[in-house]
């Protein structure tokens, strides 16, 4: 569950949570547990009014870097402090 969680961030609607998943057996493999976690997120959160719609985009794509400046890239774009840090100390690639 945590895993197919971490694939995209939730969407919050007013009470309508809507997550999007890469494949229609992810999406199986969710709707499996999604009881579970509807019950938890309604009494923790005392809200019985939230839903979960599960949503598959089968065009999301995984970006692979495979060379160093391709990591590098990928990287700065999580956190663009890292290109501060590379020039501050003056660092190659």
């Amino acid at each position: 569950m945590e895993s197919l969680l971490l694939i995209n961030d939730p969407v919050l609607n007013g009470t309508q949570i809507t997550i999007e998943l890469p494949n229609e057996g992810s999406k199986i493999d969710f709707e499996s547990e999604k009881n579970a976690l509807l019950g938890y997120l309604k009494g923790h959160l005392h809200n019985h009014d939230i839903s979960i719609d599960v949503v598959v985009n089968e065009s999301v794509e995984n970006k692979f870097a495979f060379s160093p400046q391709d990591k590098f890239n990928r990287l700065n774009e999580i956190n663009p402090t890292l290109d501060v840090l590379r020039k501050t100390f003056d660092l190659d690639l």
